[in-house]
């Protein structure tokens, strides 16, 4: 009775707090669109070739005819990159245009699914690796296109990867079908340091958990374990049984990346206002670190870990 009676009271003081918070409610008159810039520059063993998406921003109450969507893909930018020694002109390749036997890996690059094949989108890349990528490196992005200038810079931090792999059971009751995953980190002392991973399974599209990134606020300077969840694909079917959890015998991949502390912003928002749906959800501005438009430039120090779940 005592811990029902705690929860009614947190619950009440959640409500308190969130009643006296003012939303923000955008202004649906303005439609005058914005360019929504989303590139990524990475760096470590198995990193995607450095790419920039363009399109146009929509209201906030809006629908999108699928015979539009393509109309919001921005072409005949020019989109360039300084490296801290040089500046490098990306170049601009749409789908239609790549063999059927290559369409596969740039979708797996972009993070598409690639049954949306029927769009024929386009991206702005370094398609012949002219950008240096290093470690500790700052990247300066400008963007021009329609008479409007957009610019951003990142940094890509120092590489943290995980160690210490484990597998075991899920809590509560040993399952024939189910396992546990737990890693290690050693994050580095006194500088703030950020993180974000997504999982595949059975050779699937690499996707980010609902949470997909961390700041080491708790663990600073600490060896640090943890169990590292498996990432659950968005409007499917939720069990609390088997969530996070990994299928015995499974091929896993994650791909563990540092990121800076706007691009870590970025993502922070962006989960924040994924997971907060429903009919009593408020509106949440998302995080940019471009100037002149909306999205993210960010650049990734990457790991990639190929493990496969135990058997019983």
């Amino acid at each position: 009775m005592k811990i029902i009676f705690n929860l009614i009271i947190l619950s009440v003081f959640v409500l308190l707090l969130t009643s006296c918070e003012e939303s923000y409610v955008p202004d649906t008159s303005i439609s005058q669109q914005e360019i929504v810039v989303e590139g990524y520059v990475e760096v470590g063993e198995g990193s995607n070739p450095t790419f920039v998406l363009l399109t146009k921003s929509i209201p906030f109450i809006s629908t999108i005819e699928p015979d539009k969507f393509t109309e919001l893909f921005i072409r005949d930018a020019t989109v360039t990159v300084f490296d801290g020694d040089k500046t490098v002109a990306l170049n601009e390749i749409c789908l239609n245009d790549i063999p059927e036997e290559l369409k596969e890996q740039v979708y797996e690059v972009l993070g598409f699914d690639p049954d949306s094949n029927a769009v024929d989108i386009c991206v702005y890349a370094d398609l012949f690796g002219q950008i240096t990528k290093e470690y500790g490196r700052r990247y300066d992005l400008t963007v021009v296109s329609d008479g409007k200038t957009l610019t951003a810079h990142t940094t890509i931090p120092q590489n943290v990867g995980l160690y210490d792999f484990k597998w075991g059971d899920p809590p509560g009751s040993p399952s024939d079908t189910l396992v546990e995953l737990s890693v290690k980190i050693n994050d580095p002392a006194n500088i703030a340091n950020y993180y974000r991973y997504l999982t595949a399974t059975q050779g699937q599209q690499l996707i980010p958990p609902f949470g997909s990134v961390t700041d080491d606020a708790i663990f600073d300077g600490k060896e640090f374990e943890f169990p590292l969840q498996k990432a659950e694909r968005r409007g499917g079917d939720f069990d609390p049984e088997t969530f996070g959890l990994f299928v015995r015998g499974d091929s896993v991949v994650i791909k563990w990346c540092t990121l800076d502390k706007a691009h870590f912003d970025f993502w922070n928002t962006r989960d924040f206002s994924a997971n907060s749906g429903g009919p009593f959800s408020s509106y949440t501005r998302i995080a940019t670190n471009i100037k002149g438009g909306l999205g993210i430039w960010g650049g990734y120090a990457v790991n990639y870990y190929r493990l496969l779940a135990p058997p019983k």
